[in-house]
């Protein structure tokens, strides 16, 4: 699929560099792989200090043959690092590396969306308190060159060298279980898993904020089998992500726009992008080129305090205790 620099700084950052013109991009690779339940929440407790196997054995309802297989996944992958801390018996922790820690600006964002859209899990979304600042705070998506707050509707974008439809759709990284599924959405936010859980939801989002919104474009751009697609759609427009709108002219078809809340997933979507383009380098350029429509500027997000305007860093996030 692909190859990895070994070269100069890169080599402790391990970038991995995809051939031209060949198989997923950035984009689709990351979707692949965060997309999975089980990955982004080995990922999530790891952030939070896990780092044996019996750390996460405890803290998931998880087989031993898919904990083994995701950590294999993560250690392949290069987000992890396979520790042997004693010989007789062998036994290891995982351990971040830079690529795996660089994740924490992507579950920042989904906890921060959870938290304003579905306060029924806010026994899983405890407050957090920007340490700079003191204050409890949500994180907010912003410029990096202005520093304004942004949503989809502030920005331009436009395909870059790597992009396009075919090559933009998620990876298939792990073998799926309907069970395991299941399980993993009851221990994770059932509403995020609609968009990040599936390969075929994350990608009709994805065209959804590039403006396509009829079932006929959907399925021809993305290539996704019809009745796949309309089980994707129900299962986003039951979790209020999509909303069906009739046509005045064709009562007898719909549309499939983003309700306000598929819209304030954006910065998810966003912080995914950029986490992708940073370790999985297209040679012949970016997925998307993204213009400010306020600052004229070419955009690059950053995570910032909703409170104090500050950009935010991982260590600065604190956890508040939930609420009973």
């Amino acid at each position: 699929m692909s190859t990895t620099s070994t070269t100069g700084s890169e080599r402790r950052r391990a970038v991995t560099v995809l051939p031209e013109g060949e198989g997923a991009n950035a984009l689709g690779i990351a979707f692949g792989l965060l997309g999975d339940e089980w990955t982004l929440l080995l990922l999530r407790h790891s952030v939070l200090g896990a780092k044996r196997y019996s750390d996460f054995s405890a803290a998931l309802p998880i087989s031993y043959a898919v904990l083994t297989a995701r950590l294999d996944l993560l250690v392949r992958e290069q987000l992890m690092e396979k520790v042997v801390y004693q010989q007789h018996p062998v036994r290891a922790e995982y351990v971040l590396t830079e690529k795996g820690r660089g994740v924490w600006p992507i579950l920042a964002a989904i906890w921060g969306w959870e938290r304003r859209w579905v306060p029924e899990h806010t026994y899983d979304t405890p407050p957090m308190r920007h340490r700079v600042c003191g204050a409890e705070f949500t994180p907010r998506y912003s410029c990096r060159a202005c520093g304004e707050a942004v949503t989809a509707h502030d920005l331009v974008a436009t395909w870059g060298p790597s992009g396009g439809w075919q090559r933009s759709t998620p990876e298939s990284r792990t073998r799926r279980r309907s069970q395991s599924r299941e399980r993993a959405a009851k221990a994770f936010y059932p509403d995020t898993m609609a968009v990040f859980g599936n390969r075929w939801s994350s990608a009709v989002v994805g065209a959804a904020f590039m403006g396509v919104s009829r079932f006929t474009d959907f399925q021809s751009l993305l290539g996704a089998p019809p009745s796949l697609l309309a089980d994707r759609l129900a299962s986003l427009c039951e979790r209020e992500i999509l909303h069906q709108v009739k046509l005045a002219d064709r009562p007898d078809w719909a549309e499939y726009k983003l309700t306000p809340k598929g819209i304030d997933f954006f910065p998810v979507i966003g912080v995914t992008l950029e986490w992708a383009e940073s370790w999985y380098r297209a040679e012949e350029g970016p997925v998307l080129r993204w213009k400010h429509r306020a600052c004229r500027q070419e955009f690059h997000g950053v995570l910032t305090c909703d409170q104090c305007t500050q950009p935010l860093t991982g260590h600065e996030i604190q956890l508040e205790p939930a609420a009973d």
